[in-house]
């Protein structure tokens, strides 16, 4: 074979590769969609597909959904009127439940891929909400106890504008399963009612149990079923017993009793605090009431200012022991109407002052004060010197010495005693 004929095979083979793989004008040579389907509940309608993650190669994929009710595709001379759903989205599902599709109805949805530019075939599907849209549970199951009973109250499903689904499916009705629930984990039988309502009353249940309830829609003419809702638990109630009242009326008396008489403790304990505080037991000493408070009646004490008198004069305190206290001991005048024995007529008075610790040795003590103790003292004396100047002739008569210690005695019994640091003896 030529070198001709060679060349114009290979341009031949290469324009066939060329055509398989662009496309021709129509763009039938994209693949379509694969496994269309419709994912739905109540009126909630989702169009989804599938899609080759090869079959573009490098370039970008987008895909256009598109729907129109099926009548209209029996009319071939007036053309079709198709509503675009999602443009040129790169999503593998378009969501259709904002164009409120009729329930009743029946539409055709179809779904096309674009690669470069190139469309491929429409797949299509036809789809009716009242056969395969799927129907959903109770949007809402409440339970209430009714003595040893116990009340269910449903809501229903809703669509997507939030009405309820009985107004697309009017022979709606609810099957509802109840049990007793055992402590132990163990599934217990089943008890199934089926109601056309909304609320109903589980009868035949045991006081203070716990029992759990589940509902599930259905319909029959499509033999539509829901799924279970998700269990619900409630206990019932009864009669109490009359040793629970008994018990409880005792429990309470008991933590009111506690209450009171802890806030009476609590009371008593805050009053003699302040007691304690405002009026203590120690008294404070007079010495310093004397300084502290305002007047010496007065037992509020007052501030002292930093300019006081108190502080201006006063550097120290001294504590000083107890002075000695002066006695002065008279013999009574029987004692003097005689000399005691031994002592001469002519000796003189011996007047000695001594010290606190000679005048606890002598035994005589004076109790009159110092200028009244010095006063006696001169008299004594000058009686003495009187009596001792005196003629002899009048010694006869009278004896100096007897007239001395009386005069002494009647003056020193007329001044009044006066406390001295001082101490007198007197010795006959």
């Amino acid at each position: 074979m030529s070198a001709a004929p060679r060349h114009s095979l290979a341009l031949l083979h290469g324009l066939l590769l060329l055509f398989f793989f662009c496309g021709g004008a129509d763009g039938s040579e994209v693949p379509p969609p694969q496994n269309v389907i419709t994912k739905t509940l109540n009126t909630n309608y989702t169009l989804s597909w599938d899609w080759a993650p090869g079959a573009a190669g490098t370039h970008a994929v987008t895909f256009t959904t598109q729907y129109v009710p099926r009548y209209q595709l029996k009319f071939k001379k007036k053309k079709t009127n198709w509503i675009t759903a999602c443009n040129q989205t790169s999503h593998r599902s378009c969501d259709i439940t904002r164009f409120n599709l009729h329930y009743l109805g029946i539409f055709v949805l179809r779904v096309r891929a674009t690669v470069d530019g190139q469309h491929s075939e429409w797949a299509q599907k036809e789809f009716c909400p009242d056969k395969e849209a799927a129907l959903g549970p109770p949007s809402n199951v409440t339970l209430a106890p009714a003595g040893s009973d116990l009340d269910v109250v449903l809501t229903d499903p809703l669509t997507s504008n939030n009405t309820s689904m009985r107004e697309h499916v009017p022979n709606l009705y609810y099957h509802v399963q109840y049990w007793e629930r055992q402590a132990d984990g163990q599934a217990s039988p089943h008890k199934q009612l089926r109601i056309n309502t909304t609320m109903v009353t589980l009868p035949g249940l045991k006081a203070w149990t716990w029992y759990c309830v589940r509902v599930q829609s259905r319909y029959d003419f499509y033999s539509k079923t829901s799924d279970f809702t998700v269990p619900h638990c409630m206990q019932t109630e009864g009669s109490i017993p009359w040793w629970n009242i008994f018990l409880y009326f005792l429990g309470s008396l008991l933590f009111f009793f506690l209450i009171v008489l802890g806030t009476i403790y609590a009371l008593f304990r805050c009053c003699k605090t302040m007691k304690d505080v405002l009026n203590p037991s120690d008294q404070m000493p007079s010495h310093l009431k004397k300084y502290l408070c305002s007047s010496p009646g007065s037992d509020i004490p007052r501030l002292l200012t930093p300019d006081s008198e108190s502080e201006l004069l006063c550097e120290g305190v001294t504590i000083c022991p107890t002075p000695a206290v002066l006695e002065i001991h008279i013999p009574p005048a029987e004692e003097l109407a005689a000399p005691p024995s031994g002592l001469e007529p002519n000796s003189s008075v011996r007047h000695s002052r001594q010290d606190s610790s000679s005048s606890g040795d002598s035994g005589v003590y004076s109790s009159g004060g110092g200028s009244s103790g010095s006063s006696a003292l001169k008299q004594l004396s000058a009686v003495h010197h009187n009596h001792v100047g005196s003629d002899d002739s009048f010694k006869g008569l009278l004896d100096p010495e007897r007239l001395n210690l009386r005069e002494m005695t009647a003056h020193l019994k007329s001044q009044p005693e006066v406390a001295d640091e001082g101490i007198v003896d007197v010795c006959v």
